[in-house]
């Protein structure tokens, strides 16, 4: 099956490059990455791949084994990505999910998921390995310096589905035709030796000078090259564009479900889970979108995997404060 070659112009020139969407897998309280074993995690995630996703995923697990299905086109991949859920609040303070939508080519998406991208320089790297995990992002930060920390985690502002530029690093200020989409990009430099650490950033670093896409070089505590993990979410907000629905002080009225109306504390999570050698197989095929040497599934049967929400709550509908409690700020 061939995918839509869009993301050609997304990025800078890679040696491999994935792009692939996954459907929706369930939207609930659970975070197994920062509160795992704790029922309901504080705030509400949107989850997409593996159906073996639960509240503790231990890391000595073994997902592919695990699970029976997935969410993601390529069959391979029972990893588990997720982010926090964006809302509208209204004027009265009432708050309202905003839906997710498919990307370009993948409209058909159930629940609009997310795409994914694994991304891979012009030098060697290395796949993850079982067990790996990693977090960015920090769900407390407001201002851009706090946001500035991690690098690569925008907004686009869409006017059409296809826009990729500009990006900010805070919610648009102003209504966006064809919705927002917030991008995700995770750090490229692993120490070599820690699976995860307790924060589940510090086994992980940027290059030291210049991007991941120009090849910049690793940091010596961190010297080995990683693809870069990229996702991709573009919220619907088109049904929240009448700027009389706004605050009547003229800021922007989205909010995210930890409680963030600045869009400075976007945050993203990953847990490796491709089957075998699979990811290795792929970055040394140095393939770009299609990649023959993996196994793809059509969208209907993306669409078959899912799970029941663990967390019986109401996300849905008008509501009266975030799922939660969670305080805006």
């Amino acid at each position: 099956m061939q995918w839509p070659l869009l993301a050609t112009t997304l990025v800078a020139p890679v040696t491999a490059l994935l792009r692939f969407q996954c459907a929706q897998l369930v939207t609930q309280r659970l975070d197994p990455l920062v509160n795992p074993g704790v029922t309901p995690s504080p705030h509400l995630h949107q989850i997409v791949g593996g159906n073996a996703f639960n509240v503790s995923m231990d890391p000595k697990l073994d997902l592919p084994k695990l699970s029976t299905c997935t969410t993601c086109q390529y069959v391979d991949d029972f990893s588990n990505y997720w982010t926090a859920v964006m809302y509208f609040k209204a004027r009265n303070g009432t708050y309202k999910r905003v839906p997710q939508a498919g990307n370009v080519g993948f409209e058909g998406a159930r629940g609009g998921g997310m795409t994914v991208y694994y991304l891979e320089p012009k030098s060697k790297i290395t796949a993850f390995k079982p067990g790996f995990r990693m977090f960015v992002g920090d769900p407390l930060a407001r201002t851009k310096a706090e946001a500035d920390k991690y690098r690569q985690l925008t907004y686009t502002c869409l006017e059409t589905l296809s826009t990729r530029s500009p990006e900010t690093k805070d919610f648009p200020n102003k209504p966006c035709k064809a919705g927002i989409m917030a991008n995700m990009r995770f750090p490229t430099c692993w120490d070599g030796v820690n699976l995860d650490t307790p924060n589940h950033m510090d086994h992980m670093s940027y290059p030291t000078s210049g991007t991941f896409e120009n090849n910049g070089p690793c940091p010596t505590t961190h010297p080995v090259k990683v693809p870069q993990v990229f996702f991709e979410v573009i919220w619907d907000t088109k049904q929240f564009n009448n700027k009389a629905d706004w605050p009547a002080d003229g800021s922007q009225p989205f909010v995210w479900s930890f409680g963030d109306k600045t869009g400075f504390g976007t945050h993203a999570d990953y847990v490796f889970g491709w089957k075998g050698d699979a990811l290795q197989k792929v970055m040394d095929s140095g393939c770009n979108v299609n990649c023959p040497v993996i196994k793809t599934q059509s969208m209907a049967d993306m669409n078959k995997c899912a799970q029941q929400a663990v967390v019986k709550e109401e996300i849905d509908g008008w509501l009266s404060a975030l799922p939660g409690g969670m305080q805006v700020s």
